[in-house]
């Protein structure tokens, strides 16, 4: 007896397989593409955890802000708060949520790719994303980029939705049960009493890796170069030597500061020193990596695999850190992974949000994505819209087990809502 594809997978007891097949016979189609605002109220503290970071305009004295340093008396009170989403619809009405989207992005997508999908099979992920690269003579960066990924992102939750089980499996995974999660500092004061009690605390809270980010760059002088030095050794002393301890410059830097930073900084081991340059600055970035023995790590505006390669074929880079809300979305970024494993560097998406790097770190090697980025402060009310967001116990995240990426909005924290 010959058995069709159906029976052959019933018979071998293969029951997500054959879920696959049967709901792929159906035929789904865009209806719509809906992007909308929720608004809310949170309780925040004002006066503490303002610091800056260095910035590429600070090179301009009059731009440049003043020390900063925490109130001794802050205040807590109510603040608004908004967020914007992304909704894709079928005709069947198999839906796909995404967001916080950045509103650059959104308004791309309302304006030039909203009335393209409509009609576009919702499964078709390699077509959609070919199709919406070409589409536009500037698709291949910046703002018109993140709207692909505000859109990718979308599909592949519809996708989960539709064969009810988390994007992590659709991409190969799990590979492992949580994901270890690096806690980024951004914000948290360089005042160095500060720095000792945070770093003690985030410790004891299960974070084995930290990041800092500098204030000081180039334009500040050798004064404020002792006082990024002073930061590194302050967190080696605090945290010991079972934590890693990262540093971003925010592409503040150019490349005699960075080389003078390293040869202080080598002694204390730092995992990686973090866009120390614009991206454009290749030769810069390989010209460190070759000179010290701090891993050099970038790539949050990274824009596609493409960008990512010219990188790794100049050996610059040990770490790759591709956003999935700027880069291409999930698509792009598991492509980057592949791409990155070939020259044995790791992929540690940056942490704007959280839901897509989790799922695409948890479907690939350890080897390859170790950790994720969790911005201790932004993500304190970043998901503030949705039901269980993801949060890390002991430094690790849970993988999430509902379809999709698991987002839920909790009506009880929407005051309003309203289309854009």
């Amino acid at each position: 007896m010959i058995l069709n594809r159906r029976n052959l997978l019933a018979s071998a007891a293969m029951p997500f397989a054959s879920a696959l097949f049967a709901q792929s016979e159906k035929k789904l189609r865009i209806a719509d593409v809906e992007l909308f605002r929720l608004t809310g109220t949170v309780t925040a503290e004002t006066g503490i955890n303002g610091q800056h970071q260095i910035q590429p305009l600070h090179v301009y004295e009059e731009i440049r802000p003043k020390e900063y340093r925490d109130s001794p008396n802050p205040v807590s009170g109510k603040r608004p708060i908004s967020a914007i989403y992304l909704r894709i619809k079928t005709e069947q009405g198999v839906e796909g949520l995404y967001g916080p989207v950045d509103v650059e992005a959104a308004l791309v997508v309302k304006q030039q790719l909203a009335a393209f999908l409509k009609g576009k099979d919702p499964l078709a992920g390699e077509t959609l994303w070919d199709q919406l690269y070409r589409l536009n003579r500037h698709a291949r960066a910046g703002h018109f980029m993140m709207a692909i990924s505000a859109v990718d992102n979308a599909l592949w939750d519809l996708r989960g939705r539709y064969f009810n089980t988390p994007v992590y499996r659709l991409l190969g995974g799990p590979t492992r049960p949580y994901v270890e999660a690096y806690g980024s500092c951004l914000g948290h004061s360089l005042e160095l009493d500060k720095v000792r009690e945070k770093s003690a605390l985030f410790k004891s809270q299960g974070f084995r890796n930290q990041k800092w980010f500098f204030a000081y760059g180039p334009s500040h002088g050798l004064e404020d170069l002792a006082k990024n030095v002073a930061l590194v050794r302050t967190l080696r002393e605090t945290v010991g030597d079972d934590v890693d301890i990262m540093f971003d410059a925010f592409m503040g830097w150019d490349l005699n500061y960075a080389l003078a930073w390293a040869k202080r900084c080598e002694q204390y081991r730092p995992r990686w020193i973090e866009e120390a340059f614009s991206p454009d600055k290749i030769d810069s970035f390989a010209a460190l990596r070759k000179a010290t023995s701090i891993p050099v790590a970038s790539g949050e505006h990274f824009y596609s695999r493409w960008e990512v390669k010219h990188y790794l074929d100049a050996g610059a880079l040990h770490v790759v850190q591709a956003d999935p809300e700027w880069c291409g979305g999930v698509s792009e970024l598991v492509k980057i992974c592949t791409l990155a494993s070939a020259y044995d560097v790791h992929v540690i998406p940056h942490g704007h949000g959280l839901h897509t790097a989790l799922h695409v770190v948890a479907s690939q090697s350890p080897m390859t994505c170790p950790l994720v980025e969790y911005l201790i402060g932004k993500m304190a009310t970043y998901h503030h819209f949705e039901k269980d967001e993801p949060k890390p116990v002991n430094g690790r995240i849970a993988l999430p087990t509902r379809p999709g990426f698991g987002i839920e909005l909790d009506a009880a924290k929407i005051e309003k809502q309203a289309p854009i």
